[in-house]
C-alpha cells in the first residue's frame, strides 16, 4: 500500500464539518436540553418541552445533522492513518462509527419525550403525572445512551491521537490533544456508568479538555495550510504475504 495523499480541500471540508458538529452540540446540549431539561423536577421539564416544542425538535434535527457530518471526518482520519498502522486506523474508523450509529438511533429517546407530552394518543392513554415521570424517563436514558456512545468515541479518540503523534504527518501536539480529549471522555462515560454521583460532580468540568482538544484539532484541520502525505507503511502493521 503506498503513502496516502489528503488535499487542503479534504482538510477543510473536514474542519468545515468538525467546527459545525462542535457548533450543533453546543446548540442542543446546551442551549436547547440544557434550558428545558430541570434535573429532579419532571413536571417543569415537561412544562417547557411541551411549550417549546419545535425547540426541541430543532434540537433532534441538531444531533441528526452531527451525525451526517461525522462520517466525511471518518474517512479522512482512516485515509490519512492507514499507513500509519492500518489495524489500528480502521478499529478506530470501527468504534468511531459504532458511536455514530448508536447516536443516531438514541435520538428516539426524544421524540419518544416530545410525544409523551404532546401527542394526543399518549394524552388520553396515561395521566399527566405519568407523562410526566415517562418523559423524564426517556430524556435520562438518552443521556445515559450518549455517555455509552461517548465511549466507543474516546476510545477512538485515543487510537487517532497515539497514530497521530507516532506518524509526525500532523503537528503531534494535536496528536496530544486528541488523545487527552479521548480520555476526558473515557473519565465521563465511565463516571457516568460506574458512579453516577461523581459523574454528576465531574460534568460539565470533566469535558472541557475534550472541548479544547476537539476544537484545537477542527481549526487546524480547517486552516488546511498544507497538504498533508501520510507516513509510508509500517511494515509491522501488515502480516507477510
Amino acid at each position: 500500500m503506498s503513502a496516502a495523499t489528503v488535499s487542503r480541500r479534504e482538510l477543510r471540508l473536514s474542519g468545515l464539518c468538525y467546527l459545525a458538529i462542535i457548533g450543533l452540540g453546543l446548540w442542543s446540549e446546551l442551549y436547547v436540553r440544557g434550558g428545558l431539561v430541570v434535573a429532579g423536577d419532571a413536571a417543569e421539564t415537561a412544562r417547557r418541552i411541551a411549550a417549546q416544542p419545535l425547540l426541541w425538535r430543532s434540537g433532534l434535527v441538531a444531533d441528526l445533522l452531527m451525525q451526517v457530518l461525522d462520517l466525511p471526518i471518518i474517512v479522512m482520519m482512516w485515509r490519512l492513518l492507514r499507513p500509519v498502522n492500518e489495524p489500528l486506523a480502521l478499529t478506530a474508523a470501527g468504534l468511531n462509527g459504532v458511536q455514530t450509529a448508536m447516536l443516531v438511533a438514541n435520538r428516539v429517546q426524544l421524540l419518544a419525550a416530545l410525544d409523551l407530552l404532546t401527542g394526543t394518543a399518549m394524552g388520553a392513554a396515561f395521566p399527566p403525572a405519568q407523562r410526566e415521570a415517562l418523559a423524564m424517563l426517556a430524556v435520562q436514558l438518552h443521556g445515559q445512551g450518549f455517555g455509552i456512545g461517548l465511549l466507543f468515541f474516546g476510545f477512538s479518540c485515543v487510537i487517532c491521537g497515539g497514530l497521530i503523534a507516532r506518524s509526525g504527518v500532523l503537528p503531534r501536539v494535536l496528536g496530544a490533544l486528541l488523545g487527552v480529549a479521548g480520555l476526558a471522555y473515557l473519565v465521563n462515560s465511565f463516571a457516568l456508568l460506574l458512579a453516577p454521583p461523581l459523574a454528576a460532580l465531574l460534568f460539565p468540568a470533566a469535558l472541557a479538555p475534550a472541548f479544547v482538544g476537539e476544537l484545537a484539532f477542527a481549526l487546524w484541520l480547517t486552516a488546511g495550510k498544507h497538504q498533508v502525505v501520510a507516513a509510508p507503511d509500517n511494515p509491522k502493521s501488515h502480516p507477510p504475504p
